[in-house]
């Protein structure tokens, strides 16, 4: 149980600290401001550090990730789970982990692309000065709560489906004996 409370404590850490990053990264998003170039005019984009963060939140969540899959061996290579409530909760926190892991990573990569996008770049204002849209960090932020949640009790399920001990006072089957 010791290596357990170790492990959970590991992924709230590295939850929290993705967590802070993407909100980091929504307050940090770049601004753009019309400058003249000569006879043109040009959209200039500000600092660069919301992508930075982004990416930063984006690999602790898949550090996260990566550490519960190793540890419960990704619900699929490791021995069979004994039927139970717990089992079934974990394949569905298992399933439910990994589409919120999706979108987060999403949310995140798309808003740190569109931001780094921007600030290499001058743009012509003639389309607008573009920047990241106000909530897509927020959203991958949310969905890094989410995941972090729904990823330490799918572990906590997987663990409890593991230890629980067969028992043997029920009718398992058809007993050859009978026939």
């Amino acid at each position: 149980m010791g290596s357990s409370t170790l492990l959970l404590l590991v992924v709230f850490v590295f939850d929290l600290v993705a967590f802070a990053l993407a909100v980091a990264a929504e307050q940090r998003r770049n601004t753009a401001k019309i400058e003249k170039v000569g006879n043109d005019s040009y959209c200039r984009y500000d600092s660069d550090i919301a992508t930075g963060l982004g990416v930063g939140s984006l690999l602790f969540l898949m550090a996260n990730q990566l550490l519960i899959m190793v540890a419960s061996r990704c619900l699929c290579c490791g021995k069979a789970m004994r039927p139970s409530g717990s089992r079934a909760w974990a394949i569905v926190l298992f399933i439910t982990c990994w589409v919120f892991f999706f979108i987060a990573e999403i949310c995140l990569l798309v808003a740190s692309v569109r931001n780094g996008y921007h600030t290499k770049y001058l743009s012509d204002p003639s389309h607008s000065c573009q920047k990241v849209r106000k909530g897509i960090f927020g959203a991958g932020a949310a969905f890094v709560v989410l995941t972090g949640i729904v990823s330490e009790l799918y572990y906590v399920s997987y663990s409890k489906a593991n230890d629980e001990q067969p028992s043997y006072d029920r009718d398992t089957g058809i007993r050859m004996g009978n026939l």
